[in-house]
């Protein structure tokens, strides 16, 4: 009796499981297959060149089969069709070779012509120098005069399960770059430490910033709005954490900010006659090593050593 009670308990949580597996639930991502909208005129491009080859392959996928098929059905021994015996047909080979050579040279002009468009960053209306660290972005505006760090604003209570995620989860940081909208804007792209890749599909920009190597692309947003993206190569183990935010602002807007920017770095900096107090120097401290040592010592200072990061509780050095 027993036995079959156990028998029966399996099968209904078999039962059940295969159930939950028939029918996903709201945990489920939503299932996007396209690439994200386009909002400037390379990734327009990119969008096109991508709709066009996705057709093209359709295209030559269902006339290849239907021959195959037809080929199989039509001319299978059972309804006593004899093999067609032939070697060295000139006329076959030129054929299969001139048609694919054809459906390649058809599709190598757009693509050639999206490449060339990514590639071409003359005559930018702004320069904004990317530096990848591990793990954030440094964004240094090079005719303003502003730079700052940009890190991951997700709260720590939602990455341990503790609390319900956010809408842009993972993809929020504490300071987006702006730049303005109409404005062709070439990004300078390297990293100080490790490969990083600085990637946001709307805007068409996927590079790789690379230690010692200076890299460029560019954009010119067509649309204000807000758009996300993320380091896109495998830079140790906070690549997850690592996301890129840009909001692009009308030109009135922008200038606002800048000049908001370049204000508050003037007040921010330090006078060299100032005599400090022991208060102010702790805040101080504390703000520098949050913003450049935590991520390797941890915010504790206990170090970590995985990152070769030693531990600065009780050096000699530190005291």
């Amino acid at each position: 009796m027993v036995g079959n009670k156990n028998r029966a308990g399996v099968r209904l949580s078999r039962a059940t499981l295969a159930a939950a597996m028939a029918c996903p639930g709201a945990a489920f991502a939503a299932r996007e297959w396209n690439l994200q909208p386009p909002v400037t005129p390379v990734a327009r491009q990119m969008f096109d060149l991508h709709t066009f080859i996705f057709w093209a392959c359709v295209v030559i996928f269902v006339a290849v089969f239907s021959v195959m098929f037809y080929s199989i059905f039509k001319h299978r021994k059972s309804v006593g069709h004899k093999a067609h015996q032939f070697h060295e047909n000139a006329t076959v080979e030129v054929i299969w070779t001139v048609i694919p050579f054809l459906i390649l040279l058809f599709m190598a002009f757009p693509a050639t012509r999206t490449v060339l468009a990514m590639k071409d960053t003359s005559e930018p209306g702004l320069t904004v120098k990317v530096t990848g660290y591990q793990w954030k972005w440094n964004y240094d505006y090079l005719q303003e005069g502003v730079s700052f760090y940009s890190n991951l604003a997700t709260p720590m209570a939602q990455i341990e399960n503790l609390a319900p995620k956010g809408e842009h989860y993972l993809l929020e940081v504490d300071r987006a770059m702006v730049v303005p909208v109409d404005t062709k804007v070439r990004v300078l792209i390297t990293a100080g430490d490790v490969i990083h890749s600085w990637w946001v599909p709307a805007l068409g920009v996927k590079q790789d910033a690379i230690p010692g190597f200076v890299r460029d692309s560019w954009f010119k947003a067509e649309k204000i709005g807000t758009y996300r993206g993320q380091c896109a190569e495998l830079c140790g183990k906070e690549h997850g954490f690592m996301p890129i935010v840009v909001e692009v602002k009308s030109k009135d807007d922008y200038a606002k900010w800048a000049d908001d920017h370049k204000k508050k770095l003037t007040a921010a900096a330090d006078d060299p006659n100032k005599t400090w107090e022991l208060n102010d120097l702790v805040a101080k401290g504390h703000t520098i090593f949050d913003s450049n040592c935590a991520a390797c010592h941890q915010a504790t200072g206990a170090g970590n050593p995985a990152l070769c990061a030693p531990a600065l509780v009780g050096d000699k050095a530190v005291l």
